[in-house]
């Protein structure tokens, strides 16, 4: 019989770049605890251990804080779906990169043949630099204000890489265990339900800062056109209504209980 490969905490902070203390503070909250201790106490991280150290490393680079990795590790969210939307995110980036850079270079031999760039060719500079969704913004647009969707799109970029796993990643994945669930029949206040509504809301309140009426429109356009604005073709928007009113359900019992 193969014994399981374990790793004492020292071995396990100098393999992962990490320090002891990390390791320790992460195990007494609770992000990361070792499975096993030693007879004499001394901690022993397995390979699931390490699974999870993996996932809390690939979550804190996108700079997400620790209580959110815990969060979303807790919630499930698919680590193999985490990586690839992650590379998928890069490669958008790189992708919007190149063609930044392939319109920069036009200006540039615009401006060293002494010629004025066009109008067009600034426009496509500039929307190069923006680098939104043109069809995810054009939903929002229908249902914020200019101003609602200037201090929207403000916030997602102080957010940084995180902000693609949050809005493409995270959130359809939540809205997928929560339709899962309704469909299971389990009851809205069960605690599985009420942990993906106190996520929701948390990723609510990190977008729209507050503002009441920013937070009814996004969520109005996510209940119109889910699939757009997660950029997600096999987000059912028929079944949207059904899903956002269990949550709904959902917390108005957490509210009274």
């Amino acid at each position: 019989m193969t014994t399981e490969q374990t790793w004492k905490v020292g071995a396990l902070a100098e393999a992962s770049g990490l320090t002891v203390r990390t390791l320790h503070h992460w195990d007494q909250i609770g992000l990361l605890s070792p499975s096993r201790r030693t007879p004499a106490g001394h901690r022993e991280y397995t390979e699931q251990d390490l699974v999870r150290l993996y996932q809390v490393l690939a979550l804190r680079r996108l700079g997400l804080g620790l209580e959110t990795v815990a969060t979303c590790l807790d919630a499930g969210v698919d680590p193999v779906r985490l990586v690839g939307e992650h590379l998928a995110g890069i490669e958008t980036a790189l992708a919007g990169l190149n063609t930044l850079r392939q319109r920069l270079a036009h200006v540039h031999a615009e401006l060293t043949a002494a010629r004025a760039p066009q109008a067009a060719t600034l426009i496509g500079v500039l929307q190069a630099m923006h680098g939104t969704d043109p069809a995810a913004e054009a939903v929002l647009r229908r249902h914020a204000t200019g101003d609602q969707l200037r201090a929207l799109q403000e916030r997602v970029a102080a957010l940084g890489p995180a902000a693609h796993y949050l809005l493409e990643v995270e959130w359809p994945e939540l809205y997928r265990r929560a339709e899962a669930l309704r469909v299971a029949g389990t009851d809205p206040g069960a605690p599985q339900v009420q942990r993906i509504v106190a996520r929701l809301d948390e990723l609510s309140a990190t977008f729209n800062g507050g503002d009441r009426s920013l937070s009814e429109a996004v969520q109005t356009a996510w209940r119109e056109e889910p699939a757009v604005l997660c950029d997600d073709p096999a987000v059912p928007a028929e079944g949207w209504p059904d899903v956002t009113a269990y949550l709904e359900r959902a917390r108005t019992l957490g509210t009274s209980s």
